[in-house]
């Protein structure tokens, strides 16, 4: 299946997405198409509505696109503690041409499925939980965008109405 990148505002980036009840040879195809799109776009996270399918999987990378050494999948991704708060400017391969400030915690633990079926429980700070915190957002409907003022909001939405209209 050919999968591409959905941007803002596409409906889908906007709904909750639903669990994955059964990991099975679609659920691993659609992690590789997200890892695969995720490293040619030059991003470090991926959720499955930015690829247009509403389930609860994201992919993620810090050692970037060029080295992809740390590929993680994570099955219906939940934070269960965090602690802490950061300030870090953050951009979004489905929010074209935007970047901005977002307070998030710094330090958090998340229980997930892996590709195995198994319950992994990781713990992280800095990038990788502001990355973690960012793809689980997509997974429940929320986009970065979310989390700026109003004014910074209205100027982007603006942008992109601008965008759609040529």
């Amino acid at each position: 299946m050919s999968r591409k990148i959905h941007t803002y505002p596409d409906k889908i980036l906007l709904q909750q997405a639903g669990p994955v009840e059964k990991i099975d040879d679609y659920i691993v195809d659609l992690s590789r198409d997200m890892a695969r799109l995720m490293y040619e776009n030059r991003g470090i996270g991926l959720a499955a509505p930015q690829v247009g399918e509403s389930l609860r999987v994201v992919t993620v990378d810090l050692s970037g696109p060029d080295r992809q050494e740390e590929l993680f999948t994570y099955i219906n991704p939940e934070i269960i503690s965090s602690e802490e708060e950061i300030t870090t400017e953050e951009g979004c391969l489905s929010v074209a041409g935007y970047q901005s400030n977002v307070r998030r915690a710094r330090k958090i633990q998340i229980r997930a499925l892996n590709l195995q079926g198994e319950e992994v429980i990781h713990q992280g700070e800095d990038l990788w939980a502001v990355c973690l915190q960012h793809e689980i957002d997509h997974l429940n409907g929320i986009l970065f965008i979310d989390h700026i003022s109003r004014l910074k909001r209205a100027m982007y939405d603006k942008k992109v109405k601008k965008w759609l209209d040529r």
